[in-house]
């Protein structure tokens, strides 16, 4: 199994849970576009009837993955995530969500490197658009884990629904969040923090971003809550709102272009009805060729701990201001 609390990649966790739930489920079919990983090559080894490597050609791996899914498989369909999702969106929109719509269909999408997560290769491989993208395509559903333990936890979930979901993985080694117990699924999301003061609300590496700010913002007397909000679209949003009310102002933080449709026009879409003060932080529009590490470039983009903690204080003050 999983040693819980060991820092590990979170593909390797969702594989490792993967390739020992095929020794005894034979329905399960593996698909990948010439992407590897140690696990994957145990998978490969021990089930090559239900291993397919495609090569790299991703829109051969959705119509592949369509075609099985509607035999019956329950279909993971492995990947860089900016491939994944934008390389065959019209394969995603045909021969996916549109045909669900039609049929039932489990088609596990695994996209790693959401966000920056790939430093050093720059804007080609890294992913700002995902979660505007994959949220335009009805009948999908978002996972977004924040650490290896959330990401693991999400494969019993992905065999019992048969429709289509999107799985974004870090491709970096992030500290375990959820030592104790996995996250809610249920629910969609977690609170991690205690705050009364304001809400943060984050996803995948932007949760770790939202517990450093927590304690930032303690310095200045601003006691926030934090949330990990993991199933993006399908969130129980009643739920949601019981949990932030008790806060004064809530704010997110995405790995994605802001205003552009992603975490942000999601989070207004539930705030708005409730009128309730919100402010969206995400990545300031525009490619950057710049190298570093990824704090240096979230902080270039306008979303790293400085630059929110900066924003969040200004909106604080001005919104709590009688």
């Amino acid at each position: 199994g999983i040693m819980t609390n060991q820092p590990r990649a979170m593909r390797d966790a969702l594989l490792e849970q993967l390739w020992q739930t095929m020794a005894h489920d034979d329905g399960i079919f593996f698909v990948t576009g010439d992407f590897g990983s140690p696990v994957l090559d145990k998978i490969r080894a021990d089930y090559p009837n239900r291993f397919r490597n495609v090569g790299v050609a991703e829109q051969n791996l959705i119509n592949i993955s369509a075609g099985l899914a509607l035999e019956g498989f329950r279909v993971f369909a492995y990947a860089i995530a900016p491939f994944i999702t934008m390389r065959c969106y019209e394969q995603l929109r045909i021969s996916v969500a549109l045909l669900s719509e039609c049929r039932p269909m489990n088609i596990n999408l695994i996209g790693v490197g959401a966000g920056y997560s790939y430093v050093v290769s720059g804007p080609t491989h890294q992913c700002y658009e995902d979660l505007t993208l994959m949220r335009a395509l009805v009948n999908f559903r978002i996972l977004s884990p924040s650490d290896h333990i959330a990401s693991a936890a999400l494969l019993p979930l992905c065999l019992a629904q048969a429709r289509p979901k999107y799985i974004r993985l870090d491709a970096q080694i992030l500290p375990p969040l959820y030592t104790d117990s996995p996250p809610n699924l249920n629910k969609g999301f977690t609170q991690l923090a205690q705050g009364h003061d304001l809400c943060l609300v984050g996803t995948g590496y932007t949760v770790h971003s939202c517990l450093k700010l927590s304690e930032r913002l303690r310095t200045q007397g601003i006691r926030a809550a934090v949330i990990d909000l993991i199933d993006i679209q399908d969130f129980d949003e009643d739920h949601f709102i019981k949990t932030i009310r008790h806060s004064k102002m809530t704010v997110s933080l995405e790995e994605g272009f802001q205003s552009c449709g992603g975490l942000d026009a999601r989070l207004t879409q539930v705030l708005g009805a409730k009128a309730l003060p919100y402010l969206g932080i995400g990545v300031s529009p525009g490619y950057r060729f710049e190298l570093g590490r990824r704090e240096e470039l979230h902080e270039r983009a306008g979303m790293g701990v400085e630059a929110a903690f900066t924003r969040i204080c200004d909106f604080y003050n001005r919104t709590s201001k009688p």
